[in-house]
């Protein structure tokens, strides 16, 4: 999928060290489930997606690049995941460069996860578990549409500390296409 700045394809190979360009920072990964990424890490976590167009399966899921149009840089990753069939549900889920942040591009790349979603996967509902403490990925959420819809108070042992987990979703027939 091609936006205007951005494209969204599956992750190759190719993009490991791009990709553990960004999620070998400490800061990027502060609020994920992992800890900072070699290509050898990332291979191992995530290997399975390669290049993954299907959400057919035992272990569905996609990984898709987010690739800057005007250099062909990989600037972040999204993913979908998770999915429950039956219920017509995934999870969405986003890492970013910080050497992207502010520009918009994010939010382009996560509207197009959305819409492919929705569109291309048929999916009814979408959810993203977020940090509560990951104000940019909070206020991602909301720029694209999600609601809060749970606040899970110190759920999880998560890096040293009880953290709470907000939830945040949407449904397809909340959900404006853009084109």
């Amino acid at each position: 999928m091609t936006r205007d700045r951005l494209r969204l394809r599956p992750f190759e190979e190719r993009d490991l060290d791009a990709m553990a360009a960004y999620r070998g920072d400490a800061e990027v990964c502060r609020y994920l489930p992992f800890e900072p990424q070699t290509p050898d890490d990332i291979r191992g976590r995530i290997g399975q997606l390669f290049g993954r167009t299907s959400l057919e399966g035992e272990r569905a899921g996609l990984i898709l690049v987010i690739e800057r149009v005007s250099d062909g840089r990989v600037v972040g990753d999204l993913v979908l995941f998770h999915l429950d069939p039956q219920a017509g549900s995934a999870e969405i889920g986003w890492v970013v460069s910080p050497a992207v942040a502010g520009q918009g591009l994010a939010t382009e790349a996560v509207r197009a996860l959305i819409d492919t979603a929705f569109g291309v996967y048929g999916l009814r509902r979408l959810t993203a578990r977020i940090d509560a403490e990951n104000a940019r990925s909070l206020a991602l959420a909301e720029r694209v549409g999600m609601r809060r819809e749970a606040h899970h108070v110190e759920n999880a042992w998560f890096k040293g500390r009880w953290s709470d987990e907000l939830v945040y979703a949407l449904l397809s027939r909340e959900w404006t296409p853009r084109a």
